[in-house]
């Protein structure tokens, strides 16, 4: 089975019912434990590194300005940003938010930082707000690696940035708040700044991942 057949929604009968019907090692069907299916039916899976900038933390407040989805093992990034004209005409952040959507589906899982209480609500909370499809219930599978960094390293904050700088992972870059303030009027100069941060973000994740995923349940969750 190739990586994009995984996705139960584009799975042929035939593999459906071997996901819903068939059982694991551990007395479970397939579709209760959907890491023992990928594993012992040897199913290449596509991850993606997600990682969101927002004018605001609260998404009836803000807007996506940017997003960046990096292919695992490749260079690719998914990525785009709102412009000028959409922030003047007022329809705001409603393509960006559904080309975020349709490069997550572009994945199997889809793993983030901090992604639990913020990327991931962020991005459904916007999609609701302008009647965008979400993934529902068990379509696309998440996996939040800054849990893995609170229950398996000991650190003064579990950041981002903490964790990759204990381990010797460089990239991590800030933003100044004038690049904010500026985006937020359409200056395509502080928006594509912003996504580079975006994209560094995302970069660092999967190395940080990479480091600390061998200490940890290879279990997902519905997105």
């Amino acid at each position: 089975m190739t990586e994009e057949k995984f996705n139960p929604f584009k799975m042929k009968k035939a593999e459906l019912l071997e996901m819903f019907k068939g059982r694991c090692k551990h007395g479970h069907t397939y579709a209760e434990h959907p890491a023992c299916f990928m594993k012992e039916q040897k199913k290449d899976i596509r991850i993606g590194y997600l990682d969101i900038e927002t004018s605001n933390l609260k998404a009836n407040y803000g807007i996506m300005l940017t997003y960046a989805i990096k292919e695992r093992g490749t260079n690719k990034i998914y990525h785009s940003t709102i412009t000028k004209k959409e922030i003047d005409d007022g329809t705001l952040d409603k393509r960006l938010v559904r080309e975020c959507i349709r490069d997550m589906k572009e994945f199997d899982v889809v793993m983030g930082y901090y992604s639990t209480k913020f990327d991931i609500p962020f991005i459904r909370t916007r999609a609701m707000y302008w009647d965008i499809d979400f993934p529902m219930y068990g379509e696309l599978q998440h996996k939040d690696v800054w849990y893995m960094v609170r229950a398996k390293m000991c650190l003064h904050s579990n950041r981002l940035e903490a964790a990759c700088k204990h381990l010797g992972i460089a990239g991590k870059t800030h933003i100044e708040s004038i690049h904010w303030i500026r985006a937020l009027s359409g200056d395509k100069k502080s928006i594509d700044y912003i996504l580079d941060h975006n994209k560094k973000d995302v970069i660092i994740l999967e190395k940080l991942h990479d480091r600390i995923k061998e200490f940890v349940k290879g279990n997902t969750r519905s997105i």
